[in-house]
């Protein structure tokens, strides 16, 4: 560490997550180095309260205590870990990188054995709730590593989230927010296609929604997928179906490595695939129900 009050943090990914949390550290007084993004007001916005910017992630690495990740695919964080202007290859001793995205648990494996051999850490933690949440440092935080990596990342981790797990050794934190995500996209789809059913037999959406609501059926999810379907308000939950789709493949990929089988998510898997090709992958997933009440329809 350096001899900051609080370690230098290098933060790549600054989209509409990432930007929330750099701006959350950097209100703390956090130092700060940033790396370019195609949303370059971002960056700006940073710089103007203080950060550095790094030309590569290795530049970054080569500056950082801490290198955060918050990026969108685990193609994108390899990306940046690798190469000879890569992190993995210009890390310094004793640093720890913390991918705060959902990623493929063996990716994340692969990649901390490549750190450990340079004398490095990592951690994942993927995270719940939303950029506006951030902000304020009140994120849900899924950590993983071990016991002494989490006491080192665990006061930053604070000034980020209100509530911080520690869920296990490395890629448990990838893990469960895969399982997370399955279940949750799972019962977007469901949901949806309960209200474009209800379209086809007649029954009033308000009715169906009612009644479902009133029992053990009700949850969050519900009330994201209703407030399109019932009330016009698509932004509920800021999540878009590309998003959606690429969990769900790695969910399938996590069950093809862990050699079983997935029952359920092949379902969701084709519903969002089938929104994707047909040009709704920048939608947000609660707009599952208007592409499933265009899709089933009386012939």
């Amino acid at each position: 560490m350096s001899n900051s009050p609080k370690p230098v943090i290098g933060f790549i990914g600054l989209g509409l997550m990432g930007s929330a949390m750099v701006e959350r550290l950097q209100s703390l007084g956090y130092p700060m180095t940033v790396i370019a993004h195609r949303r370059r007001e971002a960056i700006d916005a940073a710089i103007a309260r203080g950060a550095s910017e790094a030309k590569t992630p290795g530049e970054l690495a080569q500056a950082s205590d801490i290198v955060m990740l918050c990026v969108d695919t685990s193609a994108s964080v390899e990306a940046n870990m690798n190469g000879s202007d890569g992190i993995i290859e210009n890390i310094r001793p004793d640093s720890l990188v913390i991918d705060f995205g959902t990623s493929v648990p063996s990716s994340t494996l692969q990649l901390e054995a490549a750190l450990k051999a340079k004398g490095a850490q990592m951690m994942d933690a993927p995270l719940g709730r939303t950029p506006a949440h951030a902000v304020d440092g009140l994120l849900n935080i899924m950590s993983a590593g071990t016991a002494e990596n989490f006491a080192k990342a665990k006061p930053v981790f604070d000034d980020l989230g209100e509530n911080v797990f520690h869920v296990g050794p490395i890629s448990s934190g990838h893990t469960l927010k895969l399982i997370n995500n399955f279940f949750a996209m799972t019962t977007v789809c469901a949901m949806a296609e309960a209200f474009a059913m209800a379209d086809q037999a007649g029954l009033k959406r308000e009715t169906l929604y009612s009644v479902m609501a009133s029992g053990p059926l009700h949850s969050g999810i519900m009330d994201f997928v209703k407030a399109n379907a019932i009330d016009g308000k698509k932004d509920m939950l800021a999540f878009s179906i590309a998003n959606a789709r690429k969990d769900i493949g790695y969910y399938s990929n996590m069950a093809d490595d862990l050699g079983v089988p997935s029952l359920m998510s092949p379902a969701a898997k084709q519903a969002m695939s089938l929104a994707l090709s047909a040009g709704w992958g920048e939608n947000l997933v609660a707009e599952m129900v208007d592409f499933m009440a265009a899709t089933i329809t009386k012939s």
